[in-house]
């Protein structure tokens, strides 16, 4: 009782000092505005994220449809060399930033975006996802062409290096370096208290509930205490090999996840296959044509768009910091290898979550349905999807306990190198700098099972989104760059198929390299 007493006046405390700044923040980052035109107002951060992929897409001829054959072949390394500079695989690189975005919200998520919008909802995820990888091929692009590395052999990268390099390079060096430190400290923040504390919360919320709840062996504050060491402890083991030790467990780690969670998907569709087809055709017709949803299409749009666009993190500039790891000399490569992230957590996870909910039509779900469309709130979104699984797999509770689980924890190691890099950004490399930083996160994971600091959490989110506002001006400003790197690349897989000898070391015309 005494425990409960103190993590009790620690957040009333915390959540006293924060609460004003998390609400100014969050009121502005997640501003709802119909900008005159829309019937239905929605977060103008949603419209900054999505018009970025439709303009990315546009100028750069839709390279996620016409290159996605060149992406697979270098996730595969086909064009891989041992002796390239870098830390990790092509496909290390992509598994480590999608472990970073695949998550809760790819189960909860998307059951709560299809409750209040209908199956069209679904539509519009996809579009959205689809457009994302092309933001997604930009910034990771950048990520790799401006990196450090080091004389250890290890690389920095990311939107605080692009930023202040790249802008730099094109007379805005003022420029570069504010926007640099504010992306920096942006998702600096969010590394602590989204993808650390929020994640430890929730993951052991979950395995709380599937042990008896409050009476089971994590309901008092010493089971909870025990749950947040050990994972602190497991977390502080992978964050000490740096890069090398988070991609090798997330590549094996995410495949197997997502391996089972698509697995038990189509458990449940194929059960129900008879339904398909009319499941398929209201998420089509529901996109144009919503019945009983607040807000109609443009509605059912907005909340598919906004679902994707939380979901996938395109534009963020959280996934270029992995990515510029990579093993390469060719800075495109891994722009073409992230374009393929959003595919993966949007178009095909959350895609897989929506069409399993439609397709069992549980009575909880269709209860939520009728609820949101009397405003009364959609319900839990972990419960809505575990109810669909159940229809087929009773025992599923428990295997999405674990997804949970390991969806938080590749979640918390993943962040945790995207804060390191931030921290020594901003604070230098010394292995001082490091290790407050390494020890400070394990420490907030392992306190993560106590507290929940709800002012903190709904501050880092909008911190998150921050981060976009400044990296998107910083990839307008800097696209023209990439388009070179494209056509010169392309040039060089041209010549490397003909026999020819390529374009030299580094991949990149000279022109290219100069501008």
């Amino acid at each position: 009782m005494a425990s409960n007493s103190v993590t009790s006046t620690i957040e009333e405390a915390v959540n006293g000092v924060f609460d004003p700044v998390a609400e100014f923040l969050t009121k502005w980052v997640f501003y709802e505005t119909d900008f005159g035109v829309f019937p239905t107002p929605f977060p103008w951060i949603v419209g900054w994220l999505v018009v970025a992929g439709v303009v990315f897409s546009i100028y750069f001829g839709f390279v996620q449809a016409r290159r996605t054959k060149l992406a697979v072949d270098l996730v595969r390394g086909k064009y891989e060399d041992k002796d390239d500079p870098g830390e990790v695989s092509h496909f290390q690189a992509l598994t480590a930033a999608v472990s970073g975005t695949v998550g809760l919200g790819n189960i909860a998520g998307v059951a709560v975006a299809v409750t209040i919008g209908g199956p069209g909802a679904t539509f519009w995820m996809i579009v959205a996802g689809l457009l994302g990888m092309a933001t997604k091929f930009v910034e990771c692009t950048l990520g790799v062409k401006y990196r450090d590395i080091h004389e250890d052999g290890t690389v920095s990268g990311g939107p605080m290096h692009y930023l202040r390099k790249g802008l730099a390079e094109r007379g805005m060096s003022g420029v570069g370096k504010v926007l640099a430190v504010g992306v920096a400290v942006s998702l600096l923040f969010f590394t602590f208290f989204g993808g650390n504390l929020f994640q430890a919360n929730q993951s052991f919320t979950q395995l709380k509930s599937v042990t008896g709840g409050e009476d089971g062996i994590f309901g008092n504050s010493t089971g909870a205490l025990l749950f947040g060491v050990l994972l602190a402890a497991l977390v502080a083991l992978v964050l000490l090999g740096g890069i090398k030790s988070i991609a090798n467990v997330t590549s094996r780690l995410v495949p197997a996840m997502a391996g089972i969670y698509v697995t038990a998907c189509l458990i449940v569709i194929g059960v129900n296959i008879p339904a398909l087809p009319d499941a398929v055709s209201s998420i089509v017709s529901g996109a144009f044509n919503p019945e009983g949803v607040a807000g109609g299409a443009i509605g059912v749009l907005i909340v598919g768009f906004q679902r994707a666009a939380f979901s996938n993190e395109a534009g963020i500039g959280s996934a270029p910091i992995a990515h510029s790891a990579v093993k390469t000399r060719h800075p495109v490569t891994e722009g073409l290898v992230a374009l393929l992230e959003p595919f993966i957590d949007t178009v095909v996870i959350c895609t897989m979550t929506a069409l399993t909910i439609v397709i069992a039509s549980t009575p909880s779900w269709e209860n939520a349905r009728e609820a949101a469309a009397a405003g009364e709130g959609p319900g839990d979104g972990v419960t809505l999807t575990s109810d669909a699984f159940e229809t087929v797999l009773p025992w599923f509770p428990y295997i999405l306990t674990i997804a949970v689980l390991l969806f938080a924890f590749s979640t918390i190691i993943t962040w945790s190198y995207y804060g390191l890099k931030c921290w020594t950004y901003l604070f230098g490399r010394s292995r001082t700098s490091e290790n407050i930083y390494k020890v400070l996160f394990s420490v907030i994971v392992a306190a993560g099972s106590l507290l929940t600091l709800g002012a903190l959490i709904n501050m880092a989110d909008a911190m998150l989104f921050l981060a976009a506002v400044i990296n998107i001006i910083g990839l307008y400003l800097l696209a023209p760059i990439v388009k070179r790197e494209l056509a010169s690349y392309l040039q060089f897989i041209r010549e490397r198929k003909a026999g020819a000898s390529g374009s030299g070391g580094d991949g990149v015309s000279e022109p290219a390299a100069k501008y």
